[in-house]
């Protein structure tokens, strides 16, 4: 036998091993649906009788490995299910004729068979046959789990006539030696009358017989029978069936003590009652009734109700013993080399006792003795299947890392050289599942809470690894992936020269295949987060904007926020598109670029952008592009920074409006701006009477449409004069304009008259120069009382009235310095003293008074020009004729 079974266990003793084949062509997809439906019936309880039965199928089993049925009956095929298409009569001899050929490779031992015919209608398939079952399609065979219990039953006919057959004591008969296949030429030549072969022949038969029991129900019988090969096997040395006693002794006591089963199946065998009778254990078969819990077990995995009935009977072994007899059994097969096969599935099989039993270190032992076990030379899909099942085994018992390595030994076998083929789809799931056993998630998350779990250098190898796997696989995505991963979690454990390696190995690939931040989908359905570079460039503290402190944002306004960063590889750091990641109201960012020097301090950076609408913003992260990959970096995977976001409110933008003028500007401004408002100040030179007009421009240089405009004229006062009222100007072709959107441009005309009214004003005289009066829409006062005094050169200005803050369409004009020449004054001065003549009854004091102050006004007027001197010679004539 050469060909292992992995999946053995102890409680395959007692099955039955039927093997379900396809003849000639039938679609993997039809086969698997029947034998699905034909493998569920795997227990039954025979007709007129309290036992059961179980059934092992199997759809490939080695012609060679039945030949070791007589040494352990549960390896022998005793029935065989064959499946096939027949659509036309005449197809149906050939068809009959291959059944008959696949019968033969396992006929000496098949005890019935069974042919299921699809497509095949008409006078055959309505004759009726034992041994056929015809069916119109695949979709229409409700009865095949009804035929597979019938075949079971024929199963257990057979069965049963050996048993009694082999059991019965024929005194004088002599009993065949059974053999396994390379002791035959052994015993060639032998005296068959000795007593020493006698009594083989005797122990063998016995262990025959144990097996058959044991397949047939009878579980005391078959512990009874056991007991009895031992004594005789051991005591003429038969070593190799000895093993085979032992084993199946522990077999028989494995399935008393855990009728849960040891092999990982779903649901727990039928239970089996046992009483206790003048110290002898008798077994009642078949019994339905449940008195073993399998759930109500110790730690290792007894009964604590049943353990001193256990250990009263006579024929079971305990526990304990059971793994003793397990490692005596395996030390004597260890004796043939041609018992290897049979030598590491007994290995398997302790091992998964020990499993339910918690015993972990022994089981490493039976498993470390299977992997030193010398079979014949394996092919690459039975090495892979080994080692594989290796894997499972020290999965099974906790021993993890152990476990991976065995899986990563399988994955490599994959790809070895001799395979014409290499299975890199296969290659890459069994390093995939190796990950647990190493400590090694693929989600970054898991590596961002500070400790490093398992050893980084396995680890990364294994990295490279799956990069090398997902590049033959022809992934380019996952090969980027996994070096992303690779430089994100294991970058404090790379040299500086395996840095440049694996950022260059990083950059070819993302040549062809740039790194993303989409969720990739591995062959078999599991995804693979995305890797942002947190730690390229790292983030160690943060400055204005992430900070917790309430400030606001204006929609349109450009905002920003900066970080402190530093570049923790060994040569210059490119990051390309950083800008900042929000959520909550529409943002656009605008990103940057920087270039950090190897090695580099805390390095200031600064993330600007614009928030598009009004609302509540939260600062999640920035994003990235480095070394071809785009990373999104969420603060609150950043290990530096304390914040998972910060929230700022935008408030609405205010219009923004910028005004020109067709006056040349002021020097000096008659009021300070307060900040809210939008002003310019203008300057022109004017005579009393004269006209001039003021074009305004105004211009939308914001992001918001104007749709008001209101224009209103504003008296200012200061040392008591005041602005005289001489601007106007018509809006209705300025207002058809509006809504003025932005960068468009509104233009409207402010007159400018100058009309003063001189009367009853005090302090004409004050602001006297060089160069004439200077008006400046300021109250003038009576002449009468005007005091003379020097002119003050700095004129301190009162403050502005307030005006409404945030009304964006009052548009306010200030002109200041209008100025008059000496010629404005004289009229003034005249308009002035006929008012006061007017309102005086009096008029001779008045005539007086006025010819006293004209004199005087004469002697202070000679400084000025002949042209005043004569203005007020007119006006005085003109009052005296009065």
């Amino acid at each position: 036998m050469s060909v292992p079974d992995y999946m053995q266990c102890a409680e395959d003793h007692q099955t039955l091993l039927v093997v379900v084949q396809p003849v000639g062509i039938v679609s993997e997809e039809n086969f698997f649906k029947i034998y699905k439906r034909i493998s569920s019936v795997s227990q039954i309880s025979v007709r007129d009788s309290q036992r059961v039965l179980y059934i092992r199928y199997r759809h490939h089993y080695p012609p060679e490995n039945n030949e070791w049925g007589d040494f352990q009956t549960h390896r022998k095929v005793v029935g065989l299910i064959t499946i096939t298409d027949c659509f036309s009569a005449k197809d149906w001899p050939q068809t009959f004729e291959k059944f008959h050929v696949q019968k033969e490779i396992y006929g000496s031992t098949l005890y019935d068979s069974r042919l299921f015919v699809f497509g095949l209608q008409g006078e055959i398939a309505e004759q009726p046959r034992t041994d056929v079952a015809f069916y119109p399609n695949y979709e229409d065979c409700q009865t095949v789990e009804k035929r597979i219990e019938d075949f079971v039953e024929s199963l257990f006919i057979v069965l049963e006539s050996k048993r009694l057959d082999r059991a019965t004591d024929k005194s004088g008969d002599k009993i065949p030696l059974l053999c396994v296949p390379f002791e035959k030429k052994d015993f060639v030549g032998l005296d068959t009358d000795s007593r020493h072969y006698k009594k083989r022949c005797q122990g063998r038969m016995r262990k025959h017989v144990g097996d058959l029991c044991l397949q047939a129900g009878m579980l005391q019988d078959s512990l009874v029978h056991y007991h009895m090969s031992v004594e005789l096997l051991r005591s003429v040395n038969d070593f190799l069936w000895l093993g085979a006693a032992l084993e199946g002794l522990c077999s028989a006591s494995v399935i008393y003590h855990y009728p849960g089963g040891t092999g990982g199946k779903t649901g727990a065998r039928s239970s089996f009652v046992f009483q206790i009778k003048d110290h002898n254990l008798f077994f009642l078969p078949g019994a339905q009734e449940v008195l073993i819990d399998p759930g109500a077990l110790t730690s290792n995995g007894i009964n604590p109700d049943t353990s001193a009935e256990i250990g009263r009977a006579k024929n079971c072994l305990s526990p304990e013993d059971i793994i003793d007899k397990y490692k005596e059994a395996i030390s004597y097969y260890s004796k043939y080399k041609s018992a290897g096969v049979i030598e590491l599935e007994a290995c398997v099989k302790a091992v998964r006792v020990l499993a339910i039993q918690k015993r972990s270190m022994e089981a490493s032992e039976f498993l470390q003795n299977a992997v030193y076990i010398n079979l014949r030379q394996l092919s690459e899909e039975e090495k892979i299947q080994r080692y594989s099942i290796l894997s499972e085994l020290y999965e099974l018992i906790g021993f993890h890392r152990k476990s991976a390595f065995f899986k990563r030994v399988a994955a490599m076998q994959c790809v070895a050289p001799s395979i014409s083929e290499p299975g890199w789809r296969a290659c890459y799931k069994l390093l995939l599942e190796t990950l647990p056993g190493y400590s090694l998630s693929l989600d970054p998350k898991d590596f961002s809470k500070g400790t490093h779990r398992g050893w980084a250098a396995v680890q990364m190898r294994l990295l490279h690894e799956l990069v090398y796997a997902s590049r033959r696989m022809g992934n380019p995505a996952l090969s980027v992936r996994h070096l992303s991963f690779l430089l994100q979690t294991m970058l404090d454990f790379l040299s500086d020269q395996e840095k440049k390696d694996v950022t260059q190995s990083l950059e070819n690939y993302t040549c062809k295949c740039p790194g993303t931040m989409e969720l990739l989908t591995l062959p078999g359905g599991p995804t693979l987060p995305p890797v942002p570079f947190t730690k390229l460039p790292i983030v160690r503290l943060s400055a204005t904007g992430i900070s917790p402190h309430y400030f606001q944002w204006v929609q349109g306004d450009v905002c920003e926020v900066q970080l402190m960063v530093y570049n923790p590889m060994p040569f210059e750091l490119r990051v390309e598109n950083m800008g900042l990641l929000t959520s909550g109201v529409e943002f656009e960012s605008l990103p940057a670029a920087l270039s950090l020097p190897a090695e580099s301090g805390l390095y200031p950076v600064t993330l600007v952008g614009v928030p598009q609408t009004t609302g509540t913003i939260t600062v999640n992260g920035y994003h990235t592009m480095v070394f071809g990959v785009f990373s999104d970096c969420l603060l609150d995977n950043l290990p530096g920074v304390k914040t998972s976001g910060s929230t700022v409110e935008v408030i609405p933008a205010l219009p923004r409006l910028q005004i020109s003028t067709s006056l040349p500007r002021s020097a000096h401004s008659l009021q300070p701006s307060s900040g809210d408002e939008t002003s310019t100040n203008v300057s022109v030179q004017l005579y009393n009477g004269e006209t001039q007009q003021l074009v305004i421009k105004l211009e939308n240089i914001g992001m918001e449409p104007l749709e008001k405009l209101e224009v209103t004229s504003k008296i200012l006062t200061t040392k008591e004069k005041l602005y005289g009222d001489f601007l106007s100007w018509n809006l209705e072709e300025t207002l058809a304009q509006f809504p003025l959107q932005p960068g468009k441009v509104a233009t409207f005309v402010v007159n400018i008259k100058v009309k003063l009214d001189f009367s009853c004003q005090e302090n004409l005289l004050q602001d006297l120069s060089d160069d004439g009066i200077s008006v400046s829409g300021f109250p003038l006062c009576s002449p009468f009382r005007q005091v003379v005094r020097p002119r003050v050169e700095s004129k301190p200005v009162n403050p502005p009235e307030s005006s409404k803050p945030g009304d964006p369409s009052h548009v306010k004009v200030s002109l200041s310095a209008w100025r008059l020449g000496v010629r404005g004054f004289c009229h003034a001065f005249g308009a002035e003293v006929l008012g006061v003549f007017r309102k005086g009854k009096e008029r001779k004091h008045v005539f007086d008074s006025t010819i006293t102050f004209c004199g005087e006004l004469v002697s202070q007027c000679f400084l000025f020009c002949g042209m005043f001197w004569k203005a007020v010679t007119v006006k005085l004539v003109w009052l005296c004729g009065c």
